[in-house]
């Protein structure tokens, strides 16, 4: 499916992070509606793995976008649109100094560089972490108190493009702030994959999974398809911004845990797995994120497609494959 007017067709696109979760993902959208498309993956290969990739066709260059030489390999090309997935994803990471160096202070390096080479527009990953526990409904401009460094580095980004926006109107620019995404090619993100991923996993091995005490707290899930839209419409917005990108409705874990073990769901029949309720070792932790993305929809054309149980139910299929080809 297209979401945008833009033919991408003989374009050269770079996305960093592309070896990761979102990143492959949007390289495959691209690839499969637009063949002639010329794709550059640039991915440390830390959370990035190739098996994300297999089927791509494009080119992939192993570089840090904290290293100022592996970012020079990329002043050969001439890239139309970047999306600028790269990042130290990981939120319980506690080194302040690396999560701000490899986060914000390399999107300045970025950005300089699509100037110089005259690119369209300019699509980067920031995070509803910015919001921290701040009351729900999370709106751009409002409650930003990260309660960690990820979540200030990436505020801290958004506050370097909306600089750049001021001061360079001829490009796009465009923050995405995703909420909980979860979906195919999210496996080798370990431990910080979705809960759905994790308690799934743990379900089709037979053992009792865990929820936070006690099962109450709510989190905006996106499915991966429609966080991919959202960046591909994030080329050709309205104005350039920063946007949320989510369902646009928060979901109790505990709901997951029932929808789960709904008979025809992840199992046939009843299973009488109980969830094993654990205290939350995570002081920072938020307990409740939701988007509003009036704003998405008016800036950038955005309107989810799925719902957490339409995404849930696409991405079954993938979940018992991972568990029976990679995990069993």
């Amino acid at each position: 499916m297209k979401y945008i007017q833009e033919d991408l067709n003989n374009k050269t696109i770079l996305i960093t992070g592309g070896a990761g979760f979102i990143g492959s993902n949007v390289a495959f959208h691209i690839q499969d509606n637009y063949p002639d498309a010329k794709i550059v993956v640039f991915d440390a290969f830390v959370l990035g793995h190739f098996k994300n990739l297999r089927g791509f066709r494009g080119e992939v260059i192993s570089g840090d976008i904290a290293n100022k030489d592996d970012l020079e390999r990329l002043k050969k090309y001439k890239f139309d649109y970047i999306f600028h997935q790269g990042a130290i994803s990981d939120t319980t990471v506690q080194d302040q100094k690396l999560v701000v160096n490899v986060n914000t202070n390399t999107l300045t390096d970025l950005l300089d560089m699509a100037l110089e080479m005259g690119t369209k527009s300019f699509v980067y990953a920031s995070s509803a972490g910015t919001y921290g526990n701040s009351p729900a409904p999370n709106r751009v401009g409002e409650g930003e108190v990260p309660e960690n460094v990820y979540g200030f580095s990436k505020l801290m980004m958004d506050n370097i493009a909306y600089d750049y926006m001021k001061k360079h109107p001829e490009m796009n620019i465009v923050g995405l702030r995703y909420f909980n995404v979860f979906g195919p090619r999210e496996v080798y993100k370990g431990k910080t994959a979705s809960m759905i991923l994790q308690l799934s996993l743990q379900m089709l091995a037979g053992q009792q999974p865990k929820l936070f005490k006690w099962g109450e707290q709510k989190r905006d899930f996106v499915y991966i398809e429609d966080v991919v839209q959202g960046n591909l419409k994030a080329i050709e917005p309205k104005k350039s911004g920063v946007y949320n990108i989510g369902s646009g409705k928060a979901r109790e874990f505990g709901h997951i845990f029932g929808f789960l073990t709904t008979p025809g769901t992840l199992f046939e029949e009843e299973t009488g797995l109980k969830p094993e309720y654990v205290d939350n070792p995570w002081a920072f932790y938020q307990n409740h994120t939701e988007a509003d993305i009036e704003a998405t929809k008016e800036g950038l054309g955005y309107e989810p497609r799925f719902g957490l149980e339409e995404g849930i139910t696409a991405y079954l299929p993938e979940i018992k494959r991972i568990y029976n080809e990679e995990i069993k």
